[in-house]
């Protein structure tokens, strides 16, 4: 009989961790195992890439895109069916409440983090048997399979710099004690990780994301790309429209490199709620025509192509798809000083690093434009990078036995 293995997680749209998800499976789907699964809130445009034979459990699932304005009407509509189901109302109602009184506490209030024990709580319960369960994500998807999945073994994976993306002890509620092993995407998640929870060591392993070269690679070559004639240098970034992404400080750097009359345009591919706001910042600046948001896309590939620098300034990360993207596609990188972000840089061998303010942005962005040949060594460095990861699958496997 073959084995079973359940996968969840939250969302099923454009970003790293669902990439990287897609990706394993499709690794997996090659093996003899009956592969499942679950979206907690049963929406993502990424689903129509879910590898044949891979069953999905969700009954109804939204195609629309979790960034758009009726993609968020449909998860505001979720969001509310799962606080009735299940029913203990009062329970959920005083967990929204604690948890809220943290954050304020803390100072930063982040809606999804306040709603995701309300939403495993509320969600579809299987009575079905899994040999394994997978929470690919941090929040729901880790309390939704601590909690309510009935498997032989349990493992969950960590994408981000726990401390620094704001989950606390107090809103887990103890729920990393139900898994076997904690899979993290990067030597530094793993040591953040094991700062809030230390009792964990002997369960941590490290597990990368997975990436897909040939594939991208091929899909560069493909139609595509900047399409406005643009004659000058062009910078790329590839990344949600959110706060960790820090394109708030990008922009200020652009404003600089633009007063030093550097000929240049600075893309961004990704959607987010930070639009607007950064939006009025680039009117503000009367940055319209140089920092161009051209939204999600269906291949970016070809943009790093035709990319001459790809810039990473984000606050913190996981281990980030995108830079992985980058240097596999042999792009000249410049990342912020930050955690998830030095360990995926070998500093002035394949990429540089900043620090994360409008003037180390600017001043590393114009040392590399100035030096063709500089860029053209730290792209091939970068793109001789060797990604695979077939013994951290063969590890994971062994969780079956």
């Amino acid at each position: 009989m073959r084995k079973k293995i359940l996968f969840v997680i939250n969302t099923m749209g454009r970003a790293g961790a669902e990439t990287a998800l897609l990706e394993l499976l499709k690794a997996l789907a090659g093996q003899d195992l009956e592969l499942s699964l679950y979206v907690i809130l049963g929406q993502g445009e990424m689903i129509e890439k879910l590898p044949s034979g891979v069953r999905l459990l969700n009954r109804k699932f939204d195609t629309r895109s979790v960034l758009s304005r009726e993609g968020k009407l449909g998860m505001a509509g979720t969001v509310c069916k799962a606080f009735f189901r299940n029913g203990k109302w009062v329970k959920k109602i005083c967990c929204i409440i604690k948890i809220h009184a943290e954050m304020r506490k803390k100072g930063k209030l982040q809606t999804d983090k306040l709603l995701w024990r309300m939403l495993s709580d509320g969600s579809p319960r299987f009575g079905e048997h899994f040999d394994l369960a997978v929470a690919w994500l941090e929040g729901a998807s880790a309390y939704y399979v601590a909690d309510y999945v009935n498997a032989a073994r349990k493992c969950a994976f960590i994408h981000i710099d726990y401390e620094s993306a704001g989950y606390t002890r107090e809103m887990d509620q103890n729920c990393w004690e139900n898994f076997d092993r904690i899979y993290m995407v990067s030597d530094e998640v793993k040591e953040h990780f094991l700062t809030v929870y230390p009792q964990y060591g002997e369960k941590a392993e490290i597990f990368h994301n997975r990436v897909d070269q040939e594939r991208i690679r091929r899909m560069a070559g493909e139609k595509g790309g900047f399409s406005d004639g643009y004659e000058g240098l062009r910078l790329l970034t590839v990344g949600r429209l959110t706060y960790q992404k820090a394109y708030d400080v990008a922009i200020e750097a652009m404003r600089l490199l633009k007063d030093k009359g550097w000929r240049v345009r600075w893309y961004v591919l990704g959607e987010g709620d930070q639009r607007r706001s950064l939006e009025k910042k680039i009117h503000a600046l009367g940055l319209e025509e140089d920092f161009v948001l051209l939204g999600a896309v269906e291949n970016p590939y070809p943009y790093y192509a035709q990319a001459d620098l790809y810039l990473h300034a984000t606050r913190f990360e996981g281990k980030s798809i995108a830079i992985q993207e980058a240097q596999t596609l042999g792009c000249a990188v410049i990342a912020s000083d930050c955690n998830g972000n030095r360990e995926q840089i070998e500093e002035g061998v394949d990429g540089m690093l900043c620090a994360l303010t409008p003037q180390g942005i600017a001043e590393s962005a114009a040392m590399l434009l100035s030096d063709g040949e500089r860029r053209k060594a730290l792209g091939r460095a970068a793109a001789r990078k060797d990604m695979n990861q077939g013994r951290e699958l063969e590890e994971f496997l062994k969780l079956l036995e």
